[in-house]
């Protein structure tokens, strides 16, 4: 990513307003919607396929990486934002800045949450980055950090860094250029080896050095034993569907093989090595994926740039 050029007509009078924000609340004296709880936690093991049993039992606590789980406002949103929070993202939206990605976090952990800790916590716009130049578009990145606490004493504190850009696709397109393309995949330390087994078409499961257990998608630690040492196998490319969703409405052109918007499958499909991941069905039509479907893997170039792997499905 590229700043701008710092030529006369480049010159960012927006980053000079934006920066006027940092410093200031994003939030005051926030309050978590429910409890740390025990039902909250083990929908969040199993989702994540974290098995560690310092997370069941009388003496349980909450997986760390929860931590922000508790602040979150849900479907109904949240009603603890500050106005200067507002008003900094009034001020890039109506300055064209309208498309958001969430780009990373970092957590630190302070000490461990329990089921009936009450939640609270206060936000802070730490930083905001000089406009930036991405694939995904030109912005600006948004750091807000939140310090949260359980019955009044410090348990954490959550970073979160957003990109608010004007999209490069909508550009070319605006000047009737280019085709609509797939979002960009988040590549970072911890997935950057699945990434390289995909452009070398091979599908990478990691498998801790510890307990042998294989894990999808691919993290920095084994949610069965804890141990950060790994190594990788790799898949078979035979697999089944598990469960699958259609999809008919946005219509997204660049999700569908034949550009037509869609409808189009996505599905959990299950490896024969036993893990799962969330991809494409194609080859059927979207109406004919069931689940126990057998499917086999393929890597599916959607542009210059990206190749995907992919399930091709078979009716019979």
């Amino acid at each position: 990513m590229t700043a701008g050029t710092g030529a006369p007509e480049d010159r960012d009078e927006l980053y000079g307003r934006l920066k006027e924000f940092e410093g200031r609340a994003a939030a005051t004296a926030g309050t978590g919607k429910d409890p740390v709880n025990e039902p909250m936690i083990r929908h969040w093991c199993e989702a994540m396929g974290d098995t560690d049993p310092a997370y069941r039992g009388p003496d349980a606590i909450a997986p760390p990486t929860m931590l922000q789980a508790w602040t979150m406002g849900g479907l109904s949103g949240h009603t603890d934002r500050s106005a200067a929070y507002e008003e900094l993202f009034g001020l890039l939206d109506g300055a064209g800045y309208t498309s958001v990605v969430a780009t990373d976090c970092e957590q630190e952990y302070l000490r461990p949450l329990r089921p009936g800790d009450r939640i609270t916590f206060d936000a802070v716009i730490e930083s905001v980055s000089e406009r930036k130049t991405t694939k995904l578009g030109t912005g600006y990145f948004v750091t807000t950090r939140t310090d949260v606490r359980a019955d009044g004493e410090p348990a954490g504190t959550h970073r979160f860094r957003i990109l608010k850009y004007t999209p490069a696709a909508a550009k070319r397109k605006a000047r009737g250029e280019g085709r609509n393309l797939r979002p960009r995949p988040v590549i970072n330390r911890d997935n950057a080896g699945f990434w390289q087994g995909v452009a070398e078409h091979r599908l990478l499961i990691q498998r801790c050095t510890g307990c042998r257990t294989l894990r999808f998608p691919w993290l920095p630690g084994c949610n069965a034993c804890g141990c950060q040492e790994w190594d990788t196998v790799e898949a078979s490319g035979e697999g089944t569907v598990f469960s699958h969703v259609v999809m008919h409405h946005p219509p997204f052109p660049a999700f569908a093989v034949d550009g037509a918007g869609g409808p189009y499958a996505v599905a959990l499909i299950e490896l024969a090595e036993g893990v799962r991941m969330v991809t494409n069905v194609i080859g059927v039509p979207y109406d004919k994926v069931r689940p126990g479907m057998p499917v086999r893997l393929e890597f599916l170039r959607t542009d210059p740039e990206l190749e995907l792997p992919v399930f091709r499905g078979g009716e019979g």
